[in-house]
């Protein structure tokens, strides 16, 4: 019995065991929207096959979810799958014992990049917090970057720029400025998937709206136009309509619309009426909004002046100005003086009396009592009403008795000499000039030594005195037809000025002295020409004379001798003639003395050179014949001596030490001796590092080229002289040899070079570290017959 149990339980477990379960896949990774199926296979002798899906419930046949099963396979669908579908779904096989065994398989979906109606372009108004929308999705969530102008967004543009959670953008107050394509880029790191939309941001600007001007007035009845100007922006560009009590107007004879460049709209309004007058208001839309400005036309029957002429009065008499005008409503008229801007309304009456107006009926009388020459000029008449006004001006005359413009009655001359006597006249109407002597008119042709000459406003006459008769009084007379006036001039003998005084000398030196004195008390009648200096030695009877530049009162006499006693005078000269001379002085000039130290100053010179220039101060009297400059560097202790003629304003120091500090000792001297030393001291610089490539770097290249030919043939030139005295060979020895050998056979000379006639050769002095110096010594070099070398400082340098 159990045996038989036994054997059935073992059997029981082979049954079970041969029921098995396998998915085809065991995981799957699906994208939203994409459509997977799963085949579920049992062995076995399965009596159903089920799905379960993730939460464990079983899976119905759906439009998404289709299941196809058979005895031992079973397939499902899953079509555009979601996010909700992931999880682990389970196939069931159960047979006929109840027996159950499953399979699972995970399906995991993800979210590919996906951007979701994103608009472009993307429009927002001027000044609002605008957000730029850019909806994209993925699983896992994305990661979005904006860029604006190839340029990314971070953190440091927070001000303005603002990347939500939401993954849009936010611009806070968008301007114009902000108006462009923006990037948005989404990645998916996991994945490296990535991907990006341009977004197009446009803003839009509300309308702007100004008038030039906004109240216009007009008149009616006169076919007169008005144009109003309205000046839009915005954007896009606003369009614009004119309105009128509410209602828009269209395009006609009397309204005409005109739009030109800088967004200027203009309604034209002819033919102006009366009933034309009211509001206007221009408006201009967009879809940033809209804005409207009103605009005034007042139309009236504008004042108007129909009588207004031109008054001449005589001085001291009464002047009355009329002023009529018309208009609707009547006018009320005003005066002003232009001279003063002094205005005069109905029943004015000025403070003296002398202004005062009457008005009615749109009539208005300006009278002025006691005319004079300051009442002469513009009147302006002004009509007002509450609708406008009208002006016009009239000029007041004033006729008036000559008057003379000057009170200069008094002129000089003398005999000989010509002077004008001007008589100046103003007059309302212009006056006729007469000129009188004594009892006689003087006729416009003159005399023989008189002369009229005659201009508006103006008589000129000119006397040459010939005797004492001719001085005296002369009257010149002024007639028109409000008067005559009378103005007697006197034409006196000048007389020569009279002495200078307070002569002073200041400044005295060896040979300059400087003269000062004070103007005369009376220069004569006639202005005075220059002064005249004369000065002499003391004892001598010749006196020497220097004229003053103009009327200067200081004179600089020069070429003195030194240590000399003199006499100065001045007089002074005008046209008449020269005026008594001043008191005598006398002064003495300096002696002769040694000079005074010159002052120094210096600058480096080329290479090894310093330039020392000399200034001459007060030479003492005489010429300084000779600078005297002693240098040495501050390490030795004997002086060396350059002397520098006198008319020279520099030294020139040469050759010296780089890298050292000399002490110079300037003195001037002239015949009376030596001035005291002036010291100064300078630096040498180090010596400069020149090659090759500084001193031809400013040359081109044939400019170096030339250089180098030329210093190879200088070369191959010394050293053929070189063989030639020292070896008897070379091109200079063959050429000799040849001319030698043709002059014996004619004549004796070439026995001069077989006897070694001195050559003389320049060479360069050595410094003591055997370079080449800079300076011009040379040593002579002569060469005997018998090729020894004697050398020898050369003379034309000691």
């Amino acid at each position: 019995m159990c045996l038989i149990q036994g054997i059935r339980l073992i059997c029981l477990r082979a049954l079970y065991t041969a029921l098995q379960v396998s998915i085809s896949l065991n995981k799957v990774e699906l994208s939203v929207g994409e459509s997977k199926f799963f085949i579920c296979t049992a062995i076995g002798e399965p009596v159903r096959l089920e799905w379960y899906n993730p939460q464990g419930e079983r899976i119905v046949p759906s439009k998404r979810m289709s299941l196809h099963t058979e005895t031992s396979r079973s397939r499902l669908i899953i079509y555009n799958a979601i996010i909700e579908d992931a999880g682990i779904y389970r196939c069931q096989a159960t047979d006929a014992s109840g027996h159950t065994e499953e399979a699972s398989v995970v399906l995991e979906i993800y979210q590919r990049l996906t951007f979701q109606d994103v608009q472009s372009p993307q429009e927002f108004r001027h000044g609002e917090t605008a957000e730029v929308v850019c909806d994209v999705i993925s699983s896992p969530v994305p990661v979005v970057v904006w860029y604006y102008q190839d340029k990314e967004i971070t953190e440091e543009h927070h001000s303005k720029f603002q990347v939500l959670a939401n993954n849009n953008l936010q611009i806070h107050q968008v301007t114009k400025a902000d108006e462009g394509v923006y990037r948005c880029e989404a990645s998916v790191e996991a994945r490296g998937e990535i991907d990006f939309v341009d977004i197009a941001v446009v803003v839009n600007v509300p309308p702007v709206l100004s008038v030039f001007q906004q109240s216009f007035n007009a008149t009616a009845d006169y076919q007169e136009s008005v144009t109003f100007t309205c000046i839009t922006s915005g954007s896009p560009d606003p369009m614009v309509t004119w309105h009128r009590k509410g209602q828009q107007l269209e395009p006609s004879e009397q309204y005409i619309f005109n739009r030109l460049e800088g967004g200027r709209s203009m309604l034209t309004i002819r033919n102006i009426r009366q009933g034309d007058g009211g509001t206007y208001s221009c408006k201009a839309t967009n879809k940033a909004g809209s804005q409207e400005r009103e605009l005034f036309l007042k139309v009236f029957v504008q004042p108007h002046i129909t009588q207004l002429k031109n008054v001449t009065a005589v001085e001291g008499s009464a002047a009355m100005i009329s002023c009529v005008a018309e208009g609707e409503p009547l006018p009320d008229i005003s005066w002003r003086r232009a001279s003063d801007g002094q205005t005069f309304v109905d029943g004015d009456k000025s403070h003296d009396g002398r202004f005062e107006v009457r008005g009615r009926h749109g009539k208005s009388v300006l009278t002025i009592s006691g005319v004079r020459l300051a009442d002469l000029g513009r009147f302006d008449c002004e009509a007002l009403s509450r609708i406008g006004g009208h002006q016009k001006s009239m000029f007041l005359d004033i006729e008036y008795i000559p008057k003379f413009l000057t009170n200069h009655t008094i002129y000089y001359s003398w005999e000989g000499n010509p002077v004008n006597i001007s008589c100046d006249v103003m007059s309302n109407p212009p006056a006729t000039m007469l000129w009188r002597r004594e009892r006689f008119t003087i006729s416009a042709e003159g005399t023989a030594n008189t002369r009229v000459h005659s201009a508006e406003g103006k008589s000129v006459l000119e006397v040459t005195p010939m005797s004492d008769r001719d001085f005296g009084r002369y009257n010149c007379t002024a007639r028109n037809n409000i008067g005559v006036r009378y103005q007697e001039f006197i034409l006196a003998q000048a007389d020569v000025p009279s002495n200078p005084y307070s002569v002073r000398l200041s400044a005295v030196s060896q040979r300059l002295a400087t003269v000062t004195f004070m103007k005369p008390d009376s220069h004569g009648g006639v202005p005075i020409s220059y002064y005249l200096v004369q000065y002499k030695e003391v004892g001598s009877q010749d006196w020497r004379d220097v004229k003053s530049h103009s009327v200067q009162t200081t004179v600089v006499l020069t070429g003195l001798e030194p240590n000399t006693t003199y006499e100065v005078r001045v007089a002074a000269v005008n046209g008449k003639g020269q005026g008594e001379f001043s008191h005598t002085e006398t002064f003495q000039t300096l002696p002769i003395r040694e000079p005074s130290p010159p002052a120094v100053h210096g600058q480096r010179g080329m290479g090894k050179a310093y330039r020392l220039g000399l200034v001459k101060q007060d030479d003492g009297g005489m010429p300084i014949v000779e600078y005297i400059v002693k240098y040495k560097t501050d390490k030795e202790e004997q002086w060396m001596t350059k002397l520098v003629p006198g008319a020279n304003d520099f030294a020139m120091l040469q050759p010296l030490q780089w890298n050292t500090r000399y002490e110079v000792e300037i003195t001037a001297r002239n015949v009376k001796g030596l001035s005291e030393p002036t010291f100064y001291q300078f630096f040498m610089p180090q010596k400069p590092d020149i090659t090759a490539e500084s001193l031809f770097s400013g040359l081109g290249l044939g400019a170096v080229v030339g250089l180098g030919l030329g210093a190879l043939l200088l070369l191959l030139v010394l050293v053929d002289v070189s063989c030639f005295f020292l070896r008897h060979c070379g091109l200079l020895m063959c050429i000799t040899r040849t001319l030698c050998s043709k002059k014996t056979a004619t004549s004796g000379k070439g026995k001069e070079i077989e006897e070694g006639k001195a050559a003389y050769l320049k060479l360069p002095l050595k410094e003591e570290n055997g370079k080449e110096s800079l300076k011009p010594d040379t040593i002579e070099i002569k060469v005997h017959s018998d090729n020894s070398i004697h050398t020898k400082p050369d003379d034309s340098k000691a």
